[in-house]
């Protein structure tokens, strides 16, 4: 399975480029999964359900299905937050995984700057960072510079650089 991160910092777009990048990397036949990494404490579940008072009652894992999805909940219970790579062998083989954040993992990335975000390019301490998709031209960067709004060429470098063929 391969895998391309898009990381930048918050405000810069990344799940905006996801958005509108996915579809344009499945209509090329390209089966693709996501991986999100969240900075603060976020809860997929609601107090009252039942899964939820399992977990508050102390368990490690709660997996929750239904005939529509199912989905795993594991609580770290104190022990560090796995990396990017550990989180990656939970998941089903497809094509291609895109990791949104975890940008400071050691995996290729797509930085994603906005110049009106004000925050400085990531690249430079990134030596991971293979391209960058900005808002605006930067000649004096060695990388690929994509246009942020032009989605095909975004989709072309992914599937060039993954060595991804179009189905």
């Amino acid at each position: 399975m391969k895998m391309l991160g898009l990381a930048g910092w918050s405000g810069s777009g990344k799940t905006t480029l996801m958005m509108r990048l996915l579809p344009e990397l499945i209509a090329r036949g390209i089966s693709v999964s996501t991986m999100k990494h969240a900075h603060h404490n976020f809860d997929i579940d609601q107090p009252g359900k039942d899964s939820y008072v399992h977990r508050s009652a102390g368990a490690r894992e709660v997996l929750v299905a239904s005939t529509q999805r199912w989905a795993l909940m594991h609580e770290h219970r104190g022990e560090a937050g796995p990396s990017a790579a550990e989180l990656m062998r939970h998941m089903t083989p497809v094509d291609l995984l895109l990791i949104e954040g975890f940008k400071r993992e050691p995996h290729d990335k797509i930085e994603v700057y906005r110049s009106a975000n004000g925050k400085p390019l990531l690249h430079p301490e990134d030596p991971h960072i293979v391209a960058v998709a900005s808002d605006v031209a930067l000649p004096a960067i060695a990388l690929p510079v994509i246009d942020l709004a032009d989605i095909r060429a975004i989709a072309d470098f992914v599937v060039a650089h993954c060595g991804l063929p179009s189905k």
